[in-house]
C-alpha cells in the first residue's frame, strides 16, 4: 500500500510539472489529489464530496436514488450491505426530501458504530437516535434478532459481541468467550 502510494504521489509531481514546467505550482490541500486527514483519500471519494439533493426533475431524482442506493449496499462492511442495501430498497421510492436528508445522515455514519448501534450493543447519540431512517432501520434489526435468534447467543447491551461458533465447546482447549 505505501509503494502504491509512493507511486500516486511521483504521478502527481510529474503531471504537476509538465502542467508548468517553468515555474512551481503549489497546490492547497482542498485541491490536491489527497486530503490529509484520514490518512490518503481521493479528492473524488463520495464521502468527502456532499450530497446534493435535487428532486426537481426525474433524471436528477433516478441519480440520487441509483446513488443513494448503492452507496447502501457497497459499504464494505458485509452484514450493514445486506441490513440498509434491502431497506433502501424498500423504502427508498416512497420517501420525501425529509426523508432522504435522513438516510443520508445515517449513511455518512462510520460502520462500526452505526452496527453497534443498529443491533443494540451500544446505545447510539441522541442525535442518531431522533433520525427518523435510523429508527426505523434499528427497529427492523431488533425485530428480526428477536425472532431469529435465542438470547444467550446474542450480545448483552453495552457489552461487544464476542461470541462465535464454538461457544458451546467445552474442554482445556476451548477458548474462553468466544471464538477466539
Amino acid at each position: 500500500m505505501a509503494s502504491l502510494r509512493r507511486a500516486l504521489i511521483s504521478a502527481q509531481r510529474i503531471l504537476k510539472s509538465t502542467a508548468s514546467p517553468n515555474r512551481i505550482h503549489i497546490v492547497p490541500h482542498s485541491q490536491s489529489l489527497f486530503r490529509p486527514q484520514y490518512g490518503w483519500v481521493s479528492r473524488f471519494s463520495t464521502s468527502s464530496q456532499s450530497m446534493d439533493i435535487d428532486l426537481s426533475n426525474e433524471e436528477s431524482k433516478r441519480r440520487l436514488i441509483n446513488r443513494l442506493l448503492y452507496r447502501s449496499k457497497q459499504r464494505g462492511f458485509l452484514e450493514l450491505d445486506l441490513v440498509l442495501g434491502k431497506w433502501v430498497e424498500e423504502h427508498i421510492y416512497s420517501m420525501d426530501e425529509n426523508g432522504i436528508k435522513s438516510l443520508v445522515d445515517v449513511l455518512e455514519l462510520e460502520n462500526p458504530d452505526l452496527w453497534k448501534w443498529l443491533t443494540g450493543q451500544e446505545q447510539a447519540p441522541e442525535p442518531v437516535n431522533g433520525n427518523p431512517v435510523f429508527i426505523a432501520v434499528h427497529k427492523k434489526v431488533m425485530n428480526n434478532l428477536d425472532n431469529h435468534s435465542s438470547p444467550e447467543t446474542r450480545a448483552v447491551a453495552g457489552q461487544p459481541w464476542v461470541r462465535g461458533w464454538d461457544d458451546f465447546k467445552k474442554g482445556r482447549d476451548s477458548p474462553i468467550t468466544g471464538n477466539q
